[in-house]
């Protein structure tokens, strides 16, 4: 009788493998939120770049139209103020830079920056 090698990962590799998996998953699930409020800015921008006339429109108004959709959207890492107010071949574009950091494993953290306009929309 012949013996078969046998093949496969040891309880070590395995608890690598694990570990991997583990943080991979923690990076992913504390980024879940960084990028729903970048989604949400991305749409409130969009939303009251296209709502607004840019004959009449003034920018404070502007301003606080996106306050508003922001505070629906829970959005806190941009106020109104931050936002930069162009016109564009007749169209109003509305942008913003801004940096997330998100706090990982004791002092270990994470530096996401982000530019958001609502040029890119239509």
């Amino acid at each position: 009788m012949k013996r078969k090698n046998q093949s496969g990962l040891t309880l070590i590799g395995v608890l690598f493998v694990g570990a991997i998996l583990a943080a991979v998953l923690v990076v992913g699930l504390k980024l879940i939120p960084v990028f729903a409020e970048y989604f949400g800015i991305k749409r409130a921008l969009t939303a009251v770049a296209e709502a607004a006339n840019p004959q009449s429109v003034s920018v404070s108004e502007l301003r606080s139209a996106f306050s508003k959709r922001a505070m629906v959207d829970d959005v806190t890492s941009v106020s109104a103020t931050d936002i930069d107010i162009t016109k564009e071949n007749g169209r109003i574009v509305m942008s913003v830079e801004y940096s997330r950091k998100v706090p990982l494993v004791a002092n270990v953290s994470l530096l996401i920056d982000f530019s958001v306009s609502s040029a890119g929309s239509r």
